[in-house]
């Protein structure tokens, strides 16, 4: 699987989860999230750290009820756009498209996400390319599942 790494034209920072060309990690796991170190962003490298470690928390408060693991943890985050107006695009998916709180977790998410000090409008895409599966899960999760 090849992840796009190229930041979208007047995007501040991309943190894209599961790159290989990964420039600056910021959390690892299963997946890595990364910082593009090409930003070209108008805010100040600080704030951008700042914004990353704390969406990456405001992420791993929310769940999917059936699984006692967050949602980062699990790998349902793949990538997290914070533009310049300090709006955030993330896009996410679900361990399968049937699942039970597929209409309500874009929202606990973009909650949790617009909770974070300083960001603006939050937006939440639902996609299933490439398809979720236990690979994308953190060492974490796999030692909360059991799954070692």
């Amino acid at each position: 699987m090849t992840e796009d790494t190229s930041i979208p034209e007047g995007s501040a920072e991309t943190m894209e989860i599961g790159t290989q060309q990964a420039a600056a990690p910021v959390q690892s796991g299963a997946s890595d999230v990364a910082a593009s170190a090409e930003s070209g962003s108008a805010l100040p490298e600080e704030e951008i750290a700042r914004l990353t470690d704390d969406i990456v928390a405001a992420l791993k408060t929310v769940y999917d009820p059936e699984i006692p693991v967050d949602i980062f943890e699990l790998g349902l985050v793949y990538k997290v756009d914070i533009e310049d107006d300090r709006s955030v695009t993330i896009d996410m998916t679900l361990t399968a498209p049937g699942c039970p709180v597929a209409g309500e977790m874009p929202g606990w998410v973009q909650d949790a996400v617009s909770s974070v000090a300083g960001v603006g409008t939050v937006d939440i895409n639902m996609v299933f390319d490439p398809p979720w599966d236990p690979s994308r899960m953190s060492d974490e999760a796999r030692v909360a599942l059991n799954w070692f």
